[in-house]
C-alpha cells in the first residue's frame, strides 16, 4: 500500500482504493487491457501493484483513463502532451493545497494574535494617565482672562 487510502478505516474504499484488476479497469475504460499497460509504461495512469506485481486500478485511475481517452481522440493532443497536462493538473492541486492549508495556518495565527492582544490591552493599568510634555507641544493656546470680575 503507498498510502493512498488515508489514516481512516484500512477496510473503507474510497476512489484511490485499488481494486479493479487490469481486465476490469479495461472495460470500465472502454480501452484494450494492452494500452492500459502502455499508458502505465508512459506514466500516464500508473496503478498500484499487487506484491506479485500486478496492476490493481482505483476508481480515481478509471476516471483519468477515460480523460487520457477523451483528449486523445476528442481533442487530438498526443500522449506527451496528455502526459504535461496531467503534470500539470496534479501540480496544481498540490498547490491548491499548500495555499489552503498556509490559509487556515495564517487564520490560526491571526486568531493568536488578537487573542494575546486582547490579553496584553486587558493587563493595563487604568488607573494611570498618560503623561504629556507640553514643552515640546507645538499646539497654541489662546487666554482670555475672565471679565465678569
Amino acid at each position: 500500500m503507498d498510502g493512498r487510502n488515508g489514516p481512516g478505516n484500512p477496510y473503507e474504499l474510497t476512489d484511490d482504493t485499488p481494486v479493479y484488476v487490469i481486465s476490469v479497469a479495461a472495460q470500465l475504460s472502454g480501452l484494450h487491457p494492452q494500452t492500459l499497460r502502455q499508458y502505465d509504461r508512459l506514466g500516464l495512469v500508473s496503478p498500484d501493484r499487487t506484491p506479485g506485481r500486478g496492476r490493481r486500478y482505483s476508481a480515481r485511475d478509471i476516471q483519468l483513463l477515460r480523460e487520457v481517452q477523451r483528449l486523445s481522440q476528442d481533442a487530438g493532443i498526443n500522449l506527451a502532451g496528455i502526459k504535461r497536462i496531467i503534470e500539470l493538473e496534479n501540480q496544481v492541486a498540490a498547490l491548491q493545497a499548500k495555499v489552503a492549508e498556509l490559509q487556515q495556518a495564517l487564520e490560526g495565527a491571526a486568531v493568536a494574535m488578537r487573542q494575546r492582544e486582547a490579553q496584553v490591552h486587558a493587563s493595563y493599568r487604568r488607573d494611570l494617565v498618560p503623561y504629556q510634555d507640553v514643552r515640546h507641544s507645538s499646539a497654541i493656546v489662546v487666554w482670555r482672562p475672565d471679565r465678569r470680575r
